[in-house]
């Protein structure tokens, strides 16, 4: 769809509210093999009620410039820019309730049959890119499943989640926001006795930027190698004939005990993304080692790593966003993230804890690397030499050169509702990204949800992929409770 020339001054929308040009951030989620989707799949506790879903979107989604405004081609400029134009919202064109064939098919493969065909249509740009579709089926997890499909170009996972739970409730308090937990990093500041001994304070200080620096400049020079040639070892999850955006993808979800992942993070000592790093090693080694017997794959000196998604916007509180949405004021400013590359421990292991402690060294070295905030300004250096297009095709080169995409948001502690119905899960995922496997992984309450998508082509046995997180959660967990009983006969 094109739009004839605009007397509009302003070139960036996160500038002003008259701003209307799309960031070139935004705009490179239009290009071809790289036009992404996210999904926020639901869970729900009771069977849903349209009426008062509307009733709900209604009231609080189009309040938000970016979920009433059009994306349009300009032609003014020839430069392939787009432009967001308000428009007027119909809540029926955007909330679809299909009517899915209730025959003798078992109801799990058909939700995901229904998700998996989202991932080869996209919403009419003739509207808002958003569409939230309600299935009324009951599942083995839930007794109605919705899937919230909005475009990466309105804003990236983490600002999504936030304005998206600014429409829910706590259940035991249907008055009060949910609560995203809050990590404070506290500086330390000099003791007495340190400030007798500044010498030294300052030659640690001296020593960790330097070791800063150091790996930085490896991390960089290795995201540049993975740019230009440097390709993980063949796996299960390579695209060897590159990725297809028109591919029909496929996802499942699998869901552990966020009380039995903190068990393991202090047994292990390490951070509840060094476990769920070390249960996606774990489940990825099983899966090739199943596949290497047929010969196709080795497991020796294969080199494999995760591409991780990191978001480097502070980001905004429930409560504020609920407000700033009440003044309808715009709270969600495009995309702002990083890349992080870690390699993967791929093999078989006696003590299914080394998984994580191996998860934990990796995570430990990245902490010291400015990588993501590097990757970032490369992307937006890209952006400024190439435009869009060179963007894009830069993010394209280094995610299909790793092994799989890993992205981690955090949901709130409590249980929560959208107008009278409680939530009993939440997947996120995206569609159209240019990798063979994608894990996302979100905390809801007491829960934690892993989230698998990857190109039905490369992958002919997702439940067993989503089986082998299941298993290798419950033997680290074991090996966790074993080293426990351990220590506890040494005492």
């Amino acid at each position: 769809m094109s739009l004839k020339p605009l007397g509009i001054i302003s070139k960036n929308l996160d500038e002003g509210e008259e701003a209307m040009l799309l960031s070139p951030s935004s705009r490179m989620f239009h290009e071809p093999n790289y036009n992404v989707y996210v999904l926020a799949i639901m869970g729900w506790k009771v069977p849903i009620n349209v009426d008062s879903i509307k009733t709900e979107l209604q009231s609080k989604m189009l309040k938000h410039p970016r979920f009433s405004s059009l994306q349009v081609m300009d032609e003014s400029d020839g430069g392939g820019n787009m432009r967001w134009i308000p428009t007027t919202v119909n809540i029926d064109d955007h909330v679809i309730v299909p009517q899915l064939a209730d025959n003798n098919v078992d109801k799990d493969e058909l939700v995901e049959d229904y998700i998996s065909n989202l991932s080869t249509t996209n919403v009419d740009m003739s509207k808002p890119l958003w569409d939230f579709h309600i299935l009324n089926v009951k599942t083995s997890q839930a007794e109605a499943t919705s899937v919230f499909r909005i475009h990466h170009s309105i804003g990236d996972g983490v600002a999504l989640m936030s304005f998206l739970l600014s429409c829910f409730r706590t259940t035991s308090d249907p008055t009060c926001l949910p609560k995203l937990p809050v990590f404070s990093s506290s500086k330390s500041k000099p003791t007495k006795n340190r400030k007798k001994n500044l010498w030294q304070y300052y030659l640690v200080k001296l020593w960790f930027f330097i070791q800063l620096l150091f790996n930085t400049i490896v991390d960089v020079l290795l995201f540049i190698a993975t740019a230009l040639f440097l390709k993980d070892s063949q796996t299960p999850f390579t695209t060897t004939q590159g990725f297809n955006a028109s591919a029909r993808q496929r996802y499942i979800y699998r869901t552990v005990s966020l009380d039995d992942i903190k068990f393991i993070k202090d047994i292990t000592n390490a951070k509840v993304n060094d476990v769920v790093l070390g249960i996606t090693q774990a489940a990825l080694s099983r899966y090739i080692h199943r596949r290497c017997g047929k010969g196709k794959f080795s497991l020796e000196g294969m080199r494999c790593r995760a591409n991780v998604i990191v978001n480097l916007r502070p980001a905004l509180g429930v409560q504020a966003i609920a407000e700033m949405i009440e003044k309808n004021v715009a709270v969600i400013q495009g995309n702002c993230f990083g890349f992080v590359l870690i390699p993967l421990s791929i093999g078989q292991s006696e003590n299914p804890l080394d998984y994580v402690y191996k998860a934990k060294t990796s995570m430990d070295r990245k902490k010291h690397s400015l990588e993501s905030q590097c990757t970032f300004y490369a992307s937006q250096l890209f952006l400024n030499l190439f435009g869009f297009k060179g963007a894009a095709k830069l993010t394209q080169r280094v995610t299909s050169q790793t092994t799989v995409a890993l992205s981690n948001v955090i949901g709130p502690r409590e249980e929560i509702s959208c107008a009278g119905h409680p939530l009993e899960f939440v997947a996120p995922t995206c569609s159209g990204y240019p990798t063979g496997i994608m894990v996302h992984v979100c905390s809801y309450a007491n829960k934690l949800t892993f989230t698998i998508a990857v190109d039905e082509g490369i992958i002919p046995d997702l439940k067993q992929l989503g089986d082998d997180f299941i298993q290798s959660f419950m033997l680290i967990k074991e090996a966790a409770a074993h080293h426990t009983k351990l220590a506890t006969k040494l005492d």
